[in-house]
Parts: structure tokens; sequence; C-alpha cells
């Protein structure tokens, strides 16, 4: 049954130039914040070295409290994506820069399960892996370019231990105000998206349970736009025999989104420099990286550290978005263990 499909959120219709300037986006932490995180860190680990123990009253914060409840207005109600500079990646081990990161993460919503393996906190670099591999994942490919996509929570963290030699700039795009475009010049697009598409499991399907799953891209819910976009998954589905053959026009949509993604006027670049954080909201923002190279015998291997986190300011959201919809992710819920390479020091 075909249906009209109208603007959502239309607000957040930010273009490059509304945020070319980084200051519009950076939220930079003072001494006063420092000293903060500090005496939180020192807490957190009186308690326990294990992140999982650790939880938002076991990192507490007084003055940095507001500016954290910012952000997350900012990721829901605003341009969806926020950094936060910086952490003196120098002044610490890779161990506490992640607790850091972990106790603010804490306070802009609650772990997700990122994999079957249940990490809570995940690694993203180069882990060995082929880009061809059909179970891959992006965070564990290495040196190539990631188009835009969507992760699998509310919101995605980042937090870089380790510059690449060079290139590996992260970009986002916003996928709101394509919606918007593609509502007023190709609604048959947009419809083509809000139907159930099939979406690879990556190997990662519960036991027994079938090679892909189904859902839509763009879904509507208490007049908010929520977005899945992951164009790679969605393709890959029809290596399994047994999955829905995607339309000529789904192709065709799904190709649409990636190359208005890949427009400058929709898109943004930003720097991570060691101990700086990025945050987004999955459902309006798409996120990806430029192509990098490591020089490991030199001390350069790119390394971030991922969050994914189910926020507390978003009070309703469709029931296959909430955290744990895939349940079988979250029975041993672990944090992945990946050491870095070199220095911190820029």
């Amino acid at each position: 049954m075909s249906f009209t499909p109208r603007l959502l959120e239309d607000h957040i219709n930010w273009r490059s130039s509304d945020v070319a300037e980084p200051a519009r986006w950076t939220v930079a932490l003072t001494e006063s914040d420092t000293s903060e995180l500090d005496r939180a860190l020192g807490v957190a680990k009186a308690r326990s070295n294990n992140l999982l123990d650790i939880t938002r009253d076991d990192f507490p914060l007084d003055g940095l409290v507001s500016k954290l409840a910012d952000v997350e207005r900012e990721l829901i109600d605003g341009r969806g994506f926020v950094r936060i500079a910086s952490l003196d990646a120098s002044r610490y081990s890779d161990d506490d820069l992640t607790m850091l990161y972990w106790g603010i993460g804490m306070h802009l919503g609650d772990p997700w399960p990122q994999n079957k393996y249940g990490h809570m906190m995940g690694d993203v670099t180069d882990q060995g892996k082929r880009r061809d591999d059909p179970t891959v994942r992006g965070n564990e490919i290495g040196l190539v370019g990631l188009d835009y996509h969507t992760d699998g929570s509310d919101l995605v963290g980042l937090m870089c231990l380790r510059r690449a030699k060079t290139g590996g700039l992260s970009c986002v795009a916003n996928v709101v105000a394509i919606y918007s475009e593609l509502v007023k010049t190709r609604p048959d697009l947009v419809e083509a998206l809000y139907q159930p598409l099939p979406w690879d499991f990556r190997g990662e399907q519960p036991k027994g349970g079938p090679n892909f799953y189904t859902r839509s891209v763009f879904t509507e819910h208490d007049g908010r736009l929520f977005v899945r976009f992951v164009p790679q998954y969605i393709k890959a589905s029809q290596r399994h025999p047994e999955a829905p053959r995607l339309s000529p026009l789904a192709v065709e949509a799904l190709d649409a989104v990636s190359a208005m993604a890949r427009d400058p006027q929709f898109n943004v670049y930003m720097e991570l420099p060691p101990g700086s954080m990025q945050f987004i909201n999955n459902y309006h923002v798409l996120h990806g990286r430029m192509a990098y190279e490591d020089d490991v015998a030199n001390g350069y291997k790119r390394h971030l550290k991922r969050l994914w986190l189910a926020t507390r300011y978003l009070k309703s959201r469709p029931e296959n978005f909430a955290n744990g919809a895939q349940g079988h992710w979250a029975r041993n819920k672990s944090v992945s263990r990946i050491a870095a390479v070199g220095s911190a020091a820029e």
C-alpha cells in the first residue's frame, strides 16, 4: 500500500556552510573540567578497573553535568553531532583515557552491545580483516575509506587513542536534510526506503536463526524521523537465496542517499586528535571516514575506542530501535581489549 511521505524534523536542515566553523560543533574542556574529570577518574578506579562495573554514579561529575546535558540535547534536537576537545592524551595511560571516555559516555547514555561478542567498549582499528569478507564489520577494516552509514544504536561515540600517519579524517552528513530534499524531489525513492528491506546479519545471527533480518531505512515515530542506513549490509543480503530480492527502485534509493551524503553541501569533515571524542545521533547523521595510511614500524596505527549508547533524553523510539533489539548480543557483555600501537603524543 503506497503512501505520500512527509517532511519530518525539517528544522534540522543544516548544510556544510552552516557548520564549516569547527567552533560551532566543538565543546572545549577547560582546566576546571579536566580537574573534575581527574577526580571522577580517581573515584571510578577506586571502585574497579573493569569498565563494566562503572556506572554513572561511579563517575561523579558536577559542573560538567550541565555541559553534557547540553551535548545530549544538541545530539537529539539539534545538529546531531558534537566533538569534545580534548583530553591531554600525553597525561594518561590508554586505560585511563578509556575510563575517562567511558565515564563521559555514561553521562550521555547507557551502553549498548556492539556485536556478537557483547562488546560494550569497542576498538576501531585495522584488525587484518579483508573488505570482501562477508562477515567483516567496519570497525575491523583498516586503511580504506568507509562510506556514509549509521551504526546500530541511538548514539555512537568515538575517542581517538592514536592518529594515522596520514589521512583518516572523520566525516558526517545530515541525513535529515537529505531525506527532506528527497521528499520534495523524489518521494518515490523515500517511499521505497520506508518499506522493510533485508539486511545481512554478517554471521552474527542467533544460533539456528536466519542469515538476514528485515527493517526499513526510514521510520516515522511520534513525529520524529528514525534512520538506519548501512547500504552495504542491505545489498549483502542478496547473497542469501532465501532473502527477499531488492527492487531496482530500492537499489536506486540506496544509491541516491549515498550520493547525496557524498555531496559537499550535506557533509563536513573533522580532525580527531588523540584525546578528542565525537558523539553522533545515529538517527539523524550519517558518518564515515577518509582512507588513511599507517606506519606501524614507526609507531603510527590509527586506533579509536567506540561506544554505542542508548540516550535517556529520547523518551520514545520504535520497538525495533530499542537497546537490546539484538538480544543475543547482550548475553555475554565484555570489553574489546586490542592494544594500541605507539605513543599518544602528537
